[in-house]
């Protein structure tokens, strides 16, 4: 981002809709060290997927059902292994898992200048990105 971004009249940071329950999923983003292994925003390690639009792609692909799915990941009592990447079995609690996914959801929604969709999210944006569903 840039300066141009946080003017007022060009405001895409989204501040207006940062809520408890989204303080507290950061909180709990950053209390587990997640960009450990995930990035966000482009930023973190690159272990596992990018999250900042994490919501927008998994309601593509699970019919709108992305929130449930990242709710059911987090309070999942035995570790993930997606792809052979081995995710950590957090047991986080219905409040917990709620507010983390009140955190992707608000930083999905910051407007990111088309950041989501050339890394491989909207392949229609981007032809060079490999759909890994074939």
């Amino acid at each position: 981002m840039t300066i141009f971004s946080l003017s007022k009249s060009n405001d895409q940071t989204n501040y207006k809709e940062i809520t408890e329950s989204v303080v507290r999923g950061k909180k709990i983003w950053e209390s587990n060290n997640c960009m450990g292994c995930h990035t966000i925003l482009g930023e973190g390690a690159y272990y596992a997927p990018e999250l900042t639009k994490v919501i927008d792609r998994l309601n593509k692909r699970y019919d709108g059902q992305g929130e449930e799915v990242i709710k059911s990941i987090l309070k999942s009592p035995v570790p993930w292994q997606p792809h052979g990447r081995k995710m950590v079995a957090y047991h986080m609690t219905d409040q917990q898992a709620s507010d983390v996914v009140a955190f992707f959801k608000w930083i999905g929604k910051i407007d990111l200048n088309g950041f989501g969709e050339v890394v491989g999210v909207d392949r229609k944006i981007s032809p060079l990105a490999k759909d890994n569903n074939k």
